[in-house]
């Protein structure tokens, strides 16, 4: 956490970003959520939306209150049921009355070794968005963008008027996404990212966390290039003779905080399982192997 000591952290308090879209900052930092998750509300006149409203912090809600002020809440969003992103949604629509709508409901123990993330089992949607369905208000049209694999509910929203994507999880500015199987699936989160990287109307993507993104599509190109990489590295850890995901981590992950190398190596599993859809690798139980060319 010490990165963070210098970062400027607004919390409790609503920051204009752009047209339409305002910005407040939980107070729950981490190694994994960065300075904290960022909620947006969207809308300058009567009828706003809230997305991502985070966890049920009381500083927090009350800061998100404070921030539509007269408006009318017409819809809160959710990208995904992580806890640190959808918790509040209900106790906001009980002061609101407004519907929770976008991701479906989904509730697992857990996804790996991510304690601040683990899934929201009280949320309970109003709607559950499917790809290109929309929600509106006076001034502003949201539209659900599916993007499955960090989670395989997770789902971004494209601002139709300006541009913007609130793109959660998927892609984030400061960091890589955490695909943990078994819900988080590498085959999924590389199709949702190449999804992203089709649409060239997008000018800017607004992330749960960390900063925004003013060249969406050049990042994406990174991060898809990123992922292969991970791939090729993976098959070169197995063809020098560690065959398990303990043994992989410290050799790739080498001078990033130990503290993340568990949810690294989820990330790794999953490289794993998509490699092994593609019949590259096989496995038996956790000893993986590179697959024989007439296998």
């Amino acid at each position: 956490m010490d990165a963070l000591k210098d970062i400027e952290k607004p919390y409790a308090e609503a920051e204009r970003i752009a047209p339409l879209v305002r910005r407040v900052l939980a107070r729950n930092p981490s190694p994994f959520t960065f300075t904290g998750t960022q909620t947006y509300i969207v809308g300058d006149g009567p009828e706003v939306a809230v997305i991502d409203p985070g966890p049920a912090d009381p500083e927090h809600l009350d800061a998100m209150l404070a921030a539509v002020g007269d408006a009318k809440v017409v819809a809160i969003c959710c990208t995904h049921t992580h806890r640190d992103h959808s918790p509040a949604a209900a106790p906001l629509k009980a002061l609101t009355g407004a519907p929770i709508v976008g991701c479906a409901p989904l509730t697992l123990d857990d996804d790996g070794p991510r304690a601040d993330a683990a899934f929201d089992p009280d949320y309970r949607p109003d709607r559950v968005l499917a790809d290109g369905e929309t929600i509106s208000g006076q001034g502003w049209t949201l539209e659900a963008v599916s993007t499955p694999g960090h989670t395989s509910n997770h789902v971004c929203f494209a601002l139709r008027e300006t541009g913007a994507v609130f793109t959660g999880d998927h892609v984030m500015g400061w960091s890589t996404s955490v695909v943990s199987p078994p819900d988080g699936d590498m085959t999924d989160y590389l199709a949702s990212l190449q999804k992203l990287y089709e649409r060239e109307q997008d000018t800017v993507y607004f992330p749960a966390h960390g900063p925004a993104v003013e060249k969406p599509r050049q990042l994406v190109r990174g991060m898809i290039g990123h992922r292969r990489q991970r791939e090729r590295q993976i098959l070169r850890q197995i063809e020098g003779g560690n065959h398990t995901v303990a043994a992989m981590v410290p050799q790739m992950y080498k001078g990033v905080d130990e503290r993340l190398w568990p949810a690294a190596g989820r990330s790794v599993l999953a490289h794993l399982l998509d490699l092994e859809r593609r019949d590259l690798v096989t496995h038996q139980d956790d000893i993986w192997s590179l697959r024989a060319p007439d296998a």
